[in-house]
């Protein structure tokens, strides 16, 4: 199973992600709407019997991690310098960081990844020669209340995902006991 760990904003979000894509010229393939979404963690492939475990994980991270809400101001590339391969929008939480952390800890022999955590919304792939995008300006907050477990199946239309499982994150009331977010069972991505 080839799994990763992601927030996925609310459809009003991807829609105004997804509108900007209308800038894309020459071999870049975007992101399907209802796709786009914020990696905590890529797993790569892993054995069904440790399914288990990665459950385990993310609810370990997510009981120990609030409610926090993100913002997406603007884009940018991967690699920044020279010919970009990814398209992306920023992302900033207090809590992405945090989260990511916590899966890699939990799970370091999957997110063992030397380059770091950047908290972004992949927008398109560069699959060729294909000029940059001019810069675009994003207002956009959404809360994040949850995370899930994804299960990515690479078809030659492109990835299907699945939802395996949603992690809520906790958040504490006055005496300092800890409750699940509002409405985190929900997600916009079910299929």
């Amino acid at each position: 199973m080839r799994l990763f760990f992601a927030v996925f904003p609310p459809r009003p979000v991807q829609r105004e992600l997804a509108a900007a894509q209308a800038a894309l010229r020459g071999n870049w393939k975007p992101v399907r709407e209802d796709q786009i979404h914020l990696t905590l963690g890529f797993l790569g492939e892993v054995p069904e019997p440790e399914l288990a475990r990665v459950r385990a994980a993310g609810r370990a991270a997510a009981q120990a991690a609030p409610p926090f809400r993100a913002r997406v101001r603007g884009t940018g590339f991967f690699p920044n310098e020279g010919r970009p391969r990814v398209w992306f929008a920023r992302a900033e939480g207090e809590g992405f960081e945090p989260l990511a952390l916590a899966l890699r800890e939990a799970l370091p022999e999957r997110l063992d990844d030397e380059r770091g955590f950047k908290a972004h919304l992949t927008l398109a792939r560069r699959k060729g020669p294909a000029p940059r995008v001019a810069p675009v300006v994003f207002d956009l907050e959404f809360p994040v209340e949850a995370f899930v477990l994804v299960e990515s199946r690479l078809t030659p239309k492109g990835p299907t995902y699945t939802i395996l499982d949603t992690f809520s994150l906790k958040e504490r009331d006055e005496r300092g006991k800890q409750r699940t977010a509002k409405g985190a069972g929900e997600h916009p991505q079910a299929d």
